[in-house]
């Protein structure tokens, strides 16, 4: 691919450049307050009132975000989330305890960054350029196509939302299939590459903890109620696996439970360079996304690498800061990938309250004694039985409860709390309980009803609930043990869970 020359869109306007010079003046403003010697204490009646280091660089802080209120730079909520980042940068305070004072939870600001970046990504062409050359490529495979619709569908939902890589896979797999002339509920490759459309966003969800609300929603909770640190890394290596694990069971159900027609999409040649040249060359706002992608995903995945490097100078690199301050970068003057106004629209801030609201209710379970109550009369039993099988218990009951639940987020935030509180009554590392219910939570494969993600790929209209219910149903139970493996193995190889 080429990038796109100079002349064109990568040429910034004189209002970009202004509003620059203007982030340059007022950024060079914060650095000189910081840099100005500390004043004298001044004298007050209860004794000398002197300003701090962090005191003054709060000051420098604030100076710069009122130059860029004022000016309008850039969009005055950007500011704010910059001021955050830099209050952490300055060392005022630590992330975390910034986001309580304002917002209540990081979690919830990690969210507002994720859904950001998800914004982001869909102002650009980069899936469409991608499924034109996978359509190229494998069209007169069909079962190839479903294979790689749902690793693509995995790959991207590992880091943004599973219901956003949803709503890009539909309209792609709709294409393909019209272009099959496939009749709606009259064909089995209708059915199965809609529902991957659900089933590799599902799937990808709990690689990372990016991928969906239920994972950070559990490094939260074993943090506050059992007082463990789980990292990015940490859940990496038990997610990930996991998903790999899934990806090629859920193809073999899917052309199973579904037998494919004989299908040929190949594209012509000439139809293949006449999409390319419609899509143009590499653009500028793609380019910025693929490097703010890479410059996110490697502070999430090296911050202890990081602290090492720069002997502990930079140990703030929280999963919940990285996700605000690469949104932000979207925004700076000269890369404006998405305007703050098209942002408004696309994010869910309905999502986001739901997410606040069930977080305070799985808290308030909690501290209020009703989950080791409700954990201990209905689980109680697990604890004769190996740990093997306590994890594989936990992810199935998990997930047939998500037939009740239809938010992931909210049956996270419920759930992880009773299964600490039962590890603690029963003497069981949290961990063993608490990964398991959290990874299950977004493993929705049975009902449409049960999450949006579903609901997407159904509305189409290509496949019934029922087509759902009886591959879900094979799915759920491989997924259950595809979960266990990676907590078993991976967990006891890297000392993650102990058992």
């Amino acid at each position: 691919m080429t990038v796109e020359p100079q002349g064109s869109s990568l040429e910034p306007t004189n209002h970009q450049v202004k509003n620059l010079i203007l982030l340059v003046i007022a950024l060079a403003v914060m650095g000189t307050i910081m840099l100005l010697p500390n004043p004298t204490p001044l004298q007050t009646p209860n004794g000398p009132l002197p300003l701090t280091a962090p005191g003054k660089a709060s000051l420098a802080v604030l100076a710069m975000a009122v130059m860029l209120w004022a000016t309008e730079a850039i969009p005055f909520p950007i500011t704010a989330l910059l001021s955050m980042v830099l209050l952490v940068v300055a060392k005022v305070e630590s992330f975390t305890t910034l986001v309580k004072w304002g917002f209540g939870d990081s979690i919830v600001m990690f969210f507002i960054g994720v859904l950001i970046f998800t914004a982001a990504i869909s102002e650009t062409d980069l899936c469409k350029r991608f499924t034109t050359r996978l359509l190229y490529h494998l069209g007169h495979r069909p079962k190839a196509i479903i294979l790689v619709f749902l690793i693509v569908g995995a790959m991207i939902s590992a880091w943004i939302t599973d219901m956003a890589v949803a709503a890009m896979m539909l309209p792609i797999g709709v294409a393909i299939l019209r272009d099959a002339k496939v009749q709606p509920l009259k064909s089995n490759f209708g059915r199965a590459l809609m529902i991957s459309c659900a089933w590799g966003p599902l799937i990808g969800g709990i690689a990372t903890p990016a991928g969906c609300g239920p994972n950070v929603v559990t490094m939260k909770f074993l943090k506050e109620l059992a007082h463990i640190d789980f990292s990015f890394v940490d859940w990496m290596l038990l997610g990930f696996p996991a998903a790999i694990l899934m990806i090629p069971i859920a193809w073999f159900i899917l052309i199973k439970m579904f037998p494919l027609e004989p299908i040929n999409l190949k594209m012509a040649s000439e139809d293949f360079e006449k999409k390319m040249k419609e899509l143009g060359p590499l653009k500028w706002k793609e380019v910025a996304t693929l490097i703010i992608f890479v410059i996110m995903v490697a502070l999430w995945l090296l911050p202890e690498p990081i602290k090492r490097w720069t002997g502990g100078r930079v140990d703030y690199l929280d999963i919940s800061m990285v996700a605000v301050g690469a949104a932000c970068l979207f925004y700076l003057p000269g890369i404006n990938v998405i305007g703050w106004e098209k942002s408004e629209r696309e994010i869910s801030w309905g999502g986001i309250i739901l997410i606040v609201a069930g977080l305070a209710m799985g808290q308030a379970i909690y501290a209020t004694g009703a989950a080791g109550w409700l954990a201990y009369a209905v689980f109680h039993k697990i604890g004769v039985l190996h740990p093997i099988a306590i994890v594989f218990t936990v992810a199935f009951g998990i997930s047939l409860l998500k037939v009740v639940f239809s938010s992931n987020t909210v049956t996270g935030a419920i759930m992880v709390p009773l299964m600490i509180a039962l590890a603690t009554t029963l003497n069981l590392d949290p961990r063993l309980v608490a990964i398991p219910a959290g990874i299950t939570s977004s493993l929705a494969f049975i009902l449409v009803t049960s999450t949006p993600t579903n609901v997407i790929p159904y509305s189409a209209g290509y496949f019934s609930i029922m087509d759902m219910v009886k591959a879900g149903i094979w799915m759920t139970i491989a997924s259950s043990v595809c979960v266990t493996l990676s907590i078993v193995t991976m967990g006891k190889w890297f000392h993650i869970v102990n058992w």
